[in-house]
């Protein structure tokens, strides 16, 4: 009874009221036998389960005496795990309204973020970093590690390319490690990590991964200066910024009171979802989801970052997969008689070229060269640039690290504007003498200050910007021959 007793003295506040005091450190969490895992497999990393938390505090009675239990669910483990400060206002009043009145939203975030959720926690946890943290993905892109926004931040945890780069998220040819499950999440921790480090604040540094550091600095920078406030709340900021905190606390009090909105959310077990799988030869993704007996959607879920139709073993070294089916993969792989396992590999451009010149030289057909390597029209692949084409008959060689690693594929217009002055005609406006050109009146009113709707003095001159073909490497002009106006010759500057 004494060990009992001395348990429940252990023990913090109940799942249902969360707590603002940070979880202690894993030196104060009471040591328990460790749930069963599933048997560990050749091959494969297995992720732990993790240390088990202690419930929340409870009023010791002669006859309340509660023992540590294992959390029922992984909603049940986020509960348990909030440590931020709760943001209380309107705007949060508004976005619960937002969420909870979309369920079939909300079903399809959360049965997104069922695949990754264990993981994070996992992460968050090892790290002691506030739980709440692991909803952040719902607000960034609703659990799609393929999401890729106007500016071009991608991923589930939605990186820029340069913030990407400055957290070794490697972005090349064959894969984007921004949209990579664990390489993504790694940085995102990362960078949470050091914005709280800066800030001193979980809304300050959410608020700078949405805005940035340098424009959260500012606007506290600007807010001392005038005697203002320097909290999340306080300080001016865009509006994208000023709801990014509510969605979160919204999405964290849903998930603390389910009920309370009438919202349902899908059981989710406190189990890793997925295991890794090394790879030891290039393969294509079509029959590496063939060999692990799951969807290509299902397998892209889990590989997002696999950018191409096949897999790079020397730069993508392991996969994931679900856990049941990762023994199923390396049974089907070490069983397989089908001949090769990549119909894929990489070939070096040798010189600026046209598409359909290299596409001659590797046996393929223009269509599909672009296709496969997202090469738009008008465009001439530069020397030195990694495409994916078919792998020759009899070719058995893997793609080089070096490759795998650092491939780039490096286009250049066919057609290069070049500034050029033209004379207007009679009745010229700068309307009519942008359609002669084909080109924008907004355009044509900006080169030369003026406005849209100006008219001009005929023999005027106007400067414009007109597409020039580039030059192949024997220097000949890929420009076609032009019917010549009749009025308004142009005069190269």
């Amino acid at each position: 009874m004494a060990s009992l007793l001395w348990l429940a003295g252990c023990a913090t506040t109940s799942p249902e009221v969360p707590s603002p005091v940070p979880p202690s450190p894993p030196s104060s969490v009471v040591a328990l036998p460790p749930l069963p895992a599933p048997e560990s497999r050749p091959g494969t990393a297995v992720y732990p389960l993790g240390s088990l938390k202690p419930l929340a505090n409870t009023t010791l009675g002669a006859n309340s005496v509660h023992a540590l239990l294992p959390p029922t669910d992984i909603w049940d483990r986020i509960r348990r795990g909030f440590a931020m400060p709760d943001l209380d206002s309107d705007l949060v009043r508004e976005r619960e309204l937002w969420y909870s009145s979309r369920p079939d939203y909300i079903a399809r975030m959360t049965e997104r973020g069922s695949k990754y959720l264990f993981y994070i926690v996992e992460e968050l946890e090892r790290r002691n970093m506030p739980s709440e943290l692991a909803l952040l993905p719902f607000i960034e892109s609703a659990f799609n590690p393929q999401a890729v926004s106007s500016a071009k931040a991608a991923g589930m945890w939605q990186f820029m390319p340069a913030t990407g780069r400055s957290f070794d998220l490697k972005q090349n040819m064959f894969r984007d490690d921004r949209r990579d499950v664990l390489a993504s999440t790694r940085a995102a921790l990362d960078y949470l990590q050091k914005l709280y480090g800066m800030f001193g604040d979980w809304h300050l540094a959410l608020a700078a991964y949405n805005w940035g550091e340098g424009s959260v600095q500012r606007a506290i920078n600007k807010a001392k200066k005038t005697g203002a406030g320097t909290g999340y709340p306080d300080l001016s900021m865009p509006m994208e910024t000023r709801l990014y905190v509510p969605k979160l606390q919204a999405v964290k009090n849903i998930v603390a009171n389910p009920d309370n909105f009438r919202v349902t959310l899908p059981d989710i077990d406190n189990h890793p979802y997925f295991q890794t799988v090394e790879i030891r030869r290039d393969i294509d993704v079509a029959l590496a989801a063939k060999f692990a007996e799951v969807s290509l959607d299902d397998f892209r879920a889990l590989n997002p970052s696999a950018t191409k139709p096949v897999l790079l073993a020397s730069g993508t070294p392991q996969i994931l997969l679900p856990w049941d089916n990762a023994e199923r993969f390396q049974n089907n792989l070490e069983t397989y008689t089908g001949g090769r396992l990549a119909n894929w590999t990489a070939w070096i451009a040798p010189t600026t070229l046209k598409p359909a010149e290299a596409a001659k030289r590797v046996g393929m057909s223009e269509a599909d060269l672009r296709a496969v390597n997202q090469i738009p029209s008008q465009m001439l692949i530069r020397a030195g640039s990694t495409l994916l084409v078919h792998r020759p008959p009899g070719m058995s060689v893997d793609v080089s690290e070096r490759i795998a690693d650092s491939g780039q594929l490096s286009l250049a217009p066919e057609r290069i504007p070049k500034r050029t002055t033209v004379k207007a005609g009679k009745k010229e406006t700068v309307t009519s003498l942008a359609q002669r050109y084909k080109l924008s009146p907004q355009d044509v009113a900006t080169w030369n200050k003026l406005s849209a709707t100006s008219a001009l003095k005929p023999g005027q001159s106007v400067v414009v910007y007109l597409l020039k073909s580039a030059k192949t490497p024997s220097g000949k002009s890929n420009r076609q021959p032009t019917a010549r106006k009749k009025t308004g010759r142009a005069v190269k500057k």
